[in-house]
C-alpha cells in the first residue's frame, strides 16, 4: 500500500509540476516517442505527453495505437492510464482488425486483460476473436487466459473467416493445458473448418500427436467407445 501511494503521489506530482501545455516540434516524432513509452510500461512518459497536448488516441499509418502497443508488451502501467484518457477507444483495432484485448491474449498478459475488459473490451466479435488468439498462446498459463475470457462469456466455438474454431488454434499452436480446458467446458472437438478439417487434424498436420492424443482420448471417452 505504501509503494502504490508513493507512486500516485509522483504522478500527481508530476501533473501539478507540467500544468502547462508545450508545443510539439512534430507530430509523427513524438507520436514515436509515445509508443515507445508505451512498450517499456514509462507512465511518466506518457503522462507528460498528455500534458503536452498529444492525442495518445491516435493511429498510425497501419492503425497501430499507443494502447495497442501497451497491451503487445504487458506495458499495464501505461495501458490503466491511456484508458482512462477521453482519447482513448477500448476496440481502436489495427489494420489487421486485431483489438488491445486480442494482443493481450496472444502474449499472454493476464492482468492487463482483466483490465481492457474492465473497461468493456469486447470478448467476443465476428471473425477472429481473443480466445482464438489466447488459444495459440504455446505456454502452460494460457489456460488462465482462455479461462478467463470464458468466465466473460467468450463463445467456445466462435468461427473465424474461415471456421476455425479457438480448439483447433489450441490444438496446432497451444499448450495442452488450453485443449485440455476448452474440452471440459464444452468445445466440440468435431467441428470443421471450411477445408474440412477437424481440431485433430490440425494436431496432427503440426506434427503435433500429443494434441492429437488428447482430444482422441476425450472424445473416446465421450463416447465410451469407437475409434476417432
Amino acid at each position: 500500500m505504501a509503494l502504490k501511494g508513493i507512486r500516485s503521489g509522483v504522478v500527481a506530482g508530476l501533473l501539478a509540476a507540467l500544468a502547462l501545455t508545450w508545443p510539439f516540434s512534430g507530430f509523427a516524432e513524438t507520436r514515436e516517442e509515445l509508443f515507445r513509452a508505451a512498450a517499456v510500461d514509462n507512465e511518466a512518459s506518457v503522462v507528460t505527453m498528455v500534458l503536452k497536448g498529444l492525442n495518445v488516441g491516435a493511429k498510425d499509418e497501419a492503425g497501430q495505437t499507443a494502447l495497442l502497443i501497451a497491451a503487445q508488451e504487458g506495458s499495464l502501467n501505461v495501458a490503466r492510464f491511456l484508458l482512462k484518457q477521453p482519447s482513448v477507444k477500448v476496440e481502436a483495432r489495427n489494420d489487421k482488425g486485431e483489438s488491445p484485448l486480442m494482443m493481450a491474449a496472444i502474449k499472454g498478459h493476464l492482468e492487463l486483460a482483466r483490465e481492457l475488459i474492465k473497461y468493456k473490451a469486447e470478448v467476443n466479435k465476428p471473425g477472429w476473436t481473443p480466445l482464438h488468439y489466447a488459444c495459440a498462446n504455446t505456454e502452460p498459463e494460457s489456460r488462465d487466459m482462455v479461462a478467463l475470457l470464458l468466465e466473460h462469456h467468450a463463445y467456445i466455438d466462435a468461427e473465424s473467416p474461415n471456421r476455425t474454431t479457438p480448439l483447433m488454434m489450441a490444438a496446432r499452436y497451444g499448450h495442452a493445458n488450453a485443449v485440455r480446458l476448452l474440452l471440459e467446458e464444452g468445445a466440440d472437438p468435431g467441428l470443421r473448418n471450411e477445408q474440412g478439417l477437424t481440431a485433430v487434424d490440425f494436431a496432427r498436420s503440426a506434427g503435433r500427436s500429443d494434441q492429437a492424443d488428447l482430444i482422441a482420448s476425450f472424445v473416446r471417452g465421450k463416447s465410451g467407445s469407437g475409434r476417432w
